[in-house]
């Protein structure tokens, strides 16, 4: 008698989420297919359509999933900070670790963002970058009235600099081959971030 217990539909959504993850680390997300997925899980493609009705689906589900565990991460990091700045720089290495310990994540929402079809999967995309500036929007204004930043501080373009920052780590990390390297820079990034940022010393009102 086989000890192996036959996964639920939600365990096999979730492995096929994972597995995607996965593949986007080793390869363009463009070139993962049904196939490559089902291979790498050992199950038929015929198994894998049983829970998602296309590969579309396959993505949702993927980007949905991704959005859930990256907000649910950067809600606690913030949390847990006991200022808007120090909530800022909490959600910052909350997002670099993520990366980390999921390579192939800025890949694939990079590769969705480049579809030239509005796909659910992109809608989900767009949808969590504004979920995502305006958690920072808020903590930036936070931590302006706090007089933490400088009055004039254009909060858009703040905001903007704040996911440029990780966005360029990301990129240097991808051209040197090891997600390594963004975790390594992101201190020092996020310190020359805040240089732009705060309120000089002396000058609080």
């Amino acid at each position: 008698m086989s000890g192996k217990r036959n996964l639920t539909a939600a365990e096999r959504r979730e492995r096929t989420v994972d597995t995607v993850i996965e593949l986007s680390a080793r390869d363009d997300p463009a070139n993962i297919t049904t196939g490559s997925i089902a291979k790498h899980m050992r199950v038929t493609q015929g198994a894998l359509f049983r829970h998602f009705p296309s590969k579309d689906a396959v993505w949702e589900a993927v980007i949905g999933r991704i959005a859930e565990r990256i907000i649910k991460r950067l809600d606690r990091a913030a949390a847990s900070a006991d200022s808007p700045l120090a909530a800022l720089e909490a959600m910052f290495h909350a997002h670099i670790a993520f990366i980390v310990e999921h390579p192939g994540v800025p890949r694939l929402m990079m590769g969705q963002l480049q579809h030239a079809r509005p796909t659910p999967a992109r809608r989900m995309v767009r949808s969590l970058l504004f979920l995502y500036r305006e958690r920072i929007e808020k903590l930036l204004i936070e931590a302006q009235e706090a007089g933490d930043l400088r009055r004039e501080l254009n909060i858009e373009a703040a905001a903007t600099q704040f996911i440029g920052t990780i966005q360029g780590l990301v990129m240097q990390s991808l051209m040197i081959g090891s997600m390594n390297h963004i975790a390594e820079q992101a201190q020092g990034a996020f310190d020359l971030y805040c240089h732009g940022i705060q309120q000089e010393r002396g000058t609080h009102p």
